[in-house]
């Protein structure tokens, strides 16, 4: 029964997501109703709300977490004060003599704004909206010019610094601290988001 709830759970959020319904009020709502409705049928226990709270505070907290908002905010700065089209106007100059200079420059500023913002969708459509005209009236062919930005907005994701190795640092530090604390070795090494940058570098590039 409960993997039935589980399954129901994931099915609700993503259907109210994809309505339209926003994305705090969905995870929240349907997880508490989803919760009432497992105390009703006996599998889950409501007493566990009252960590709730706790973890709330935790993740507001937490000195990691604190920089996706801020990487979310230089994103937007970059997109919002125009910048992002300046410095994509002055690598293409910059690359003009260069076989597809231009889409080296798409590359490298889709790959700063990935790596800033975290959202790809976002980047996508930034790119496509900035450098996808210019690429065309340059004569490059549409599926090219199509992939060049897909590319570049999805690839960014790990060069650092990225939103989604902040995540998953937090999230593998406590896994790994638990695995030592479980084999025995009380005082447990971490991995740091720092580590996580230093790994994701080069093959980010």
């Amino acid at each position: 029964m409960s993997g039935f709830l589980a399954l129901a759970l994931f099915a609700v959020t993503c259907g109210l997501i994809v309505v339209g319904y926003p994305v705090a009020f969905t995870l929240a709502g349907s997880a508490l109703i989803f919760a009432f409705i497992g105390n009703l049928l006996g599998v889950f226990d409501l007493g566990l709300l009252g960590a709730y709270v706790q973890q709330i505070f935790g993740r507001m907290t937490n000195p990691v977490l604190i920089a996706v908002p801020l990487f979310v905010f230089m994103g937007v700065m970059l997109e919002r004060s125009k910048v992002a089209e300046d410095l994509l106007d002055s690598m293409g100059f910059l690359f003009r003599r260069l076989p597809g200079g231009l889409g080296v420059s798409v590359i490298c500023v889709g790959a700063l704004l990935a790596a800033s913002t975290g959202i790809v969708g976002a980047t996508v459509v930034t790119m496509g909206l900035l450098s996808l005209p210019t690429m065309l009236r340059r004569g490059y062919d549409p599926s090219l010019a199509a992939g060049t930005i897909c590319a570049a907005g999805t690839l960014g994701q790990i060069i650092p610094p990225s939103i989604v190795l902040v995540l998953l640092g937090e999230v593998l530090s406590s896994a790994y601290q638990q695995s030592q604390l479980q084999r025995g070795i009380f005082a447990p090494d971490t991995v740091s988001v720092g580590d996580l940058f230093a790994g994701a570098m080069v093959p980010g590039l």
